[in-house]
């Protein structure tokens, strides 16, 4: 079991097989825009004195909404759980618990080869940072490497959504 604090509230969570295991790189030019499948705005906040251990959020994504919770990184992976939420409590949490805690970004959906990429470019402070994400079955998957990929950043954790709230991409040097 593990516990997180969730505004005032502690909730017990099972830890069981949900791992989510990623690469992020770094974009180095727009030759991707014109392979986009569906783009959608995201608005995702994260619940004040997160991101120690256990980090949890609250996401708007289209017209869903999820409350997802991610354990610490073990190489390329982590443990995730990701539930489905309605809107409107989305929104009231986004509003009433993640005021300064924020993120927005347009994310664009890309297939290349096997795999669906997630291009995510941030608005506001961490602009004009994007990134592009593939998510793996395992820590060595072969994956095709599209020409428009820059610098991997996976390993770094500044590139953490959590990370860029308290550390704004435009306030890099």
């Amino acid at each position: 079991m593990v516990a997180i604090c969730i505004g005032y509230s502690w909730v017990q969570l099972k830890i069981m097989n949900n791992v989510e295991i990623e690469r992020k790189f770094l974009v180095k030019s727009d030759f991707w825009k014109g392979l986009v499948q569906e783009s959608f705005i995201i608005k995702q906040g994260y619940f004040p004195g997160d991101g120690r251990i256990v980090t949890s959020r609250v996401r708007l994504s289209g017209k869903k909404a999820f409350l997802t919770i991610k354990g610490p990184s073990v190489g390329l992976s982590r443990s995730e759980f990701e539930y489905e939420i309605p809107s409107k409590d989305a929104i009231q949490m986004l509003d009433e618990y993640c005021k300064k805690e924020k993120i927005e970004k347009v994310r664009s959906l890309v297939r290349c080869g096997n795999h669906l990429w997630e291009i995510d470019e941030f608005e506001g402070e961490n602009y004009p940072l994007v990134i592009a994400e593939v998510e793996l079955k395992s820590e060595d998957e072969v994956f095709e490497f599209p020409d428009w990929l820059g610098n991997e950043v996976t390993r770094d954790a500044r590139y953490l959504n959590v990370n860029l709230i308290q550390n704004p991409y435009s306030a890099w040097k």
